[in-house]
């Protein structure tokens, strides 16, 4: 044996995986931190792996970097009106108005096609402009949906340029594009 490895001046170093039960990596590594940092025998630690931090914000950044090379081809769709519900005091067999802008063998967009399209820019990540009237001001944004909540008709989203997450409800939302 190498008599300079067995002088280390009470000093030993170990390496060892730690399994630690809990809810989330963040909350495992608290509890490992305060166990280490608890015990005045442990002089200094270094974490090599098992840290996931940021891998939510890496994977925003990865997907807005394939929007972009992908929004030429998103240039060109129609943008996507959420349909009003009619909340006037009409009469049970007045028709409705016909949607202006739209020719008249049209069919109307349903509450259930408007849903249906918000998922599925929910399932491909798709970036969308989103147009909303919050606190009686025009708000207009780039934004991925995050969650559609039906039952609350509420619609959270990411806004790409500031990097925040808005909470929407449906009847603030004027259009996506």
């Amino acid at each position: 044996m190498d008599k300079k490895l067995q002088h280390t001046d009470g000093n030993y170093l170990f390496n060892v995986d730690i399994l630690i039960n809990a809810r989330t990596n963040p909350l495992a590594l608290q509890y490992l931190l305060e166990m280490l940092n608890s015990n005045d025998k442990i002089t200094d630690f270094n974490i090599n792996s098992g840290l996931e931090f940021g891998r939510t914000i890496d994977n925003l950044l990865r997907s807005a970097k394939l929007a972009l090379k992908q929004e030429p081809a998103a240039a060109f769709q129609v943008p996507l009106k959420l349909p009003v519900k009619q909340t006037t005091g009409k009469q049970a067999g007045e028709p409705a108005p016909a949607p202006r802008n739209l020719p008249a063998d049209a069919p109307a967009e349903t509450p259930a096609d408007a849903y249906g399209k918000i998922r599925l820019y929910i399932q491909n990540n798709q970036l969308v402009r989103l147009r909303a009237n919050r606190h009686g001001k025009q708000v207009s944004m780039p934004c991925r949906i995050l969650n559609f909540d039906e039952a609350a008709n509420s619609l959270s989203v990411y806004h790409v340029d500031e990097k925040q997450v808005y909470t929407f409800k449906l009847n603030e939302i004027d259009e996506f594009s």
